[in-house]
Protein backbone atom coordinates (compact mmCIF):
# COMPACT_ATOMS: atom_id res chain seq x y z
CA UNK A 1 0.00 0.00 0.00
CA UNK A 2 1.43 3.71 -0.85
CA UNK A 3 1.61 6.45 1.37
CA UNK A 4 -0.53 9.76 0.94
CA UNK A 5 -0.43 13.08 1.76
CA UNK A 6 -3.08 16.05 1.44
CA UNK A 7 -2.24 19.42 0.45
CA UNK A 8 -3.97 22.47 0.71
CA UNK A 9 -2.89 26.09 -0.64
CA UNK A 10 -4.13 29.28 0.79
CA UNK A 11 -3.47 32.43 -1.24
CA UNK A 12 -5.11 35.84 -1.72
CA UNK A 13 -5.54 37.10 -5.31
CA UNK A 14 -2.97 33.70 -6.59
CA UNK A 15 -5.42 32.43 -9.40
CA UNK A 16 -2.73 33.65 -12.14
CA UNK A 17 0.20 32.04 -9.89
CA UNK A 18 -1.74 29.07 -9.40
CA UNK A 19 -3.27 28.28 -12.64
CA UNK A 20 -0.57 26.97 -14.38
CA UNK A 21 -0.61 23.82 -11.35
CA UNK A 22 -4.09 23.27 -12.17
CA UNK A 23 -3.58 21.84 -15.65
CA UNK A 24 -2.67 17.80 -16.08
CA UNK A 25 0.91 17.48 -16.44
CA UNK A 26 1.61 20.75 -15.21
CA UNK A 27 5.21 18.52 -13.54
CA UNK A 28 6.08 15.49 -14.53
CA UNK A 29 7.30 14.95 -10.62
CA UNK A 30 4.58 15.53 -9.51
CA UNK A 31 2.30 14.62 -12.45
CA UNK A 32 -1.47 15.47 -10.42
CA UNK A 33 -3.05 18.99 -11.15
CA UNK A 34 -4.25 20.85 -8.14
CA UNK A 35 -8.11 21.59 -7.75
CA UNK A 36 -9.55 24.56 -6.88
CA UNK A 37 -11.73 25.29 -4.40
CA UNK A 38 -14.08 27.98 -5.12
CA UNK A 39 -17.34 29.58 -3.60
CA UNK A 40 -19.25 27.74 -6.58
CA UNK A 41 -18.37 24.25 -5.27
CA UNK A 42 -20.91 25.12 -2.10
CA UNK A 43 -23.67 27.27 -3.88
CA UNK A 44 -24.03 25.85 -6.86
CA UNK A 45 -22.74 28.02 -9.37
CA UNK A 46 -20.36 27.08 -12.00
CA UNK A 47 -18.85 30.27 -12.41
CA UNK A 48 -15.54 30.60 -10.10
CA UNK A 49 -15.63 32.75 -6.82
CA UNK A 50 -13.15 35.72 -6.48
CA UNK A 51 -13.69 35.46 -2.48
CA UNK A 52 -12.41 31.88 -2.21
CA UNK A 53 -8.41 31.13 -2.39
CA UNK A 54 -7.99 27.45 -2.13
CA UNK A 55 -6.60 24.89 -3.84
CA UNK A 56 -6.36 20.93 -3.04
CA UNK A 57 -3.97 18.29 -4.36
CA UNK A 58 -3.29 14.61 -2.95
CA UNK A 59 -0.61 12.28 -3.31
CA UNK A 60 -0.11 8.78 -3.53
CA UNK A 61 3.70 7.96 -2.47
CA UNK A 62 6.04 10.09 -1.26
CA UNK A 63 6.04 12.08 -4.88
CA UNK A 64 6.09 15.08 -3.54
CA UNK A 65 9.80 15.67 -2.75
CA UNK A 66 10.43 20.03 -3.98
CA UNK A 67 6.87 20.95 -3.76
CA UNK A 68 7.05 23.16 -0.82
CA UNK A 69 10.35 24.89 -2.97
CA UNK A 70 8.56 25.27 -5.71
CA UNK A 71 5.52 27.23 -4.16
CA UNK A 72 8.21 29.15 -2.14
CA UNK A 73 9.32 30.37 -5.75
CA UNK A 74 6.21 31.07 -7.10
CA UNK A 75 5.54 35.38 -7.51
CA UNK A 76 2.42 35.28 -4.93
CA UNK A 77 0.72 38.38 -5.49
CA UNK A 78 0.10 38.93 -1.82
CA UNK A 79 3.16 36.61 -0.39
CA UNK A 80 1.53 37.80 3.27
CA UNK A 81 -1.77 35.64 2.51
CA UNK A 82 -0.32 32.78 1.48
CA UNK A 83 -0.82 29.50 3.89
CA UNK A 84 -0.15 25.75 2.68
CA UNK A 85 -1.42 23.05 4.68
CA UNK A 86 0.12 19.52 4.50
CA UNK A 87 -0.80 16.29 5.84
CA UNK A 88 1.55 13.20 5.35
CA UNK A 89 0.01 9.40 6.24
CA UNK A 90 1.09 9.32 9.57
CA UNK A 91 0.51 13.20 10.79
CA UNK A 92 -1.81 13.72 13.34
CA UNK A 93 -3.15 16.63 11.80
CA UNK A 94 -2.06 19.28 9.20
CA UNK A 95 1.31 21.20 9.30
CA UNK A 96 1.09 24.67 8.62
CA UNK A 97 3.90 26.25 6.42
CA UNK A 98 3.62 30.55 5.71
CA UNK A 99 5.98 32.83 3.82
CA UNK A 100 8.61 34.96 6.39
CA UNK A 101 11.63 36.65 5.10
CA UNK A 102 10.36 35.54 1.71
CA UNK A 103 10.96 31.78 2.56
CA UNK A 104 8.10 28.93 3.29
CA UNK A 105 8.84 27.77 6.95
CA UNK A 106 6.72 25.72 8.60
CA UNK A 107 4.96 27.55 11.17
CA UNK A 108 5.03 25.87 15.07
CA UNK A 109 1.61 24.53 16.00
CA UNK A 110 1.29 24.44 20.09
CA UNK A 111 0.99 20.63 21.51
CA UNK A 112 2.73 19.39 18.48
CA UNK A 113 6.13 18.23 17.27
CA UNK A 114 7.64 16.95 14.36
CA UNK A 115 10.12 13.98 13.79
CA UNK A 116 12.15 13.06 11.13
CA UNK A 117 10.68 9.52 9.78
CA UNK A 118 12.08 7.99 6.15
CA UNK A 119 9.39 7.82 4.04
CA UNK A 120 7.66 11.00 4.77
CA UNK A 121 8.95 14.35 3.04
CA UNK A 122 8.62 16.19 5.65
CA UNK A 123 8.48 13.87 8.42
CA UNK A 124 5.90 13.13 11.38
CA UNK A 125 3.73 15.98 12.90
CA UNK A 126 2.23 14.83 16.16
CA UNK A 127 0.24 15.93 18.87
CA UNK A 128 1.54 15.83 22.25
CA UNK A 129 -1.86 16.11 24.27
CA UNK A 130 -2.78 13.41 22.28
CA UNK A 131 -3.52 10.06 24.69
CA UNK A 132 -2.49 7.72 21.19
CA UNK A 133 0.67 9.06 21.31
Amino acid sequence: MGRTSEIIVLARGAEEVMEPLTRPGWNAEWVKPFIRIDGGMFDGWSRPDDDCFTWVIRFDKSRWHGLLAHLESLAWPDPYSVQVLVRDQDDHCFGLWMIYDGKLVEVPLPRTEREPFGPSVTGVLSRTDSPNT
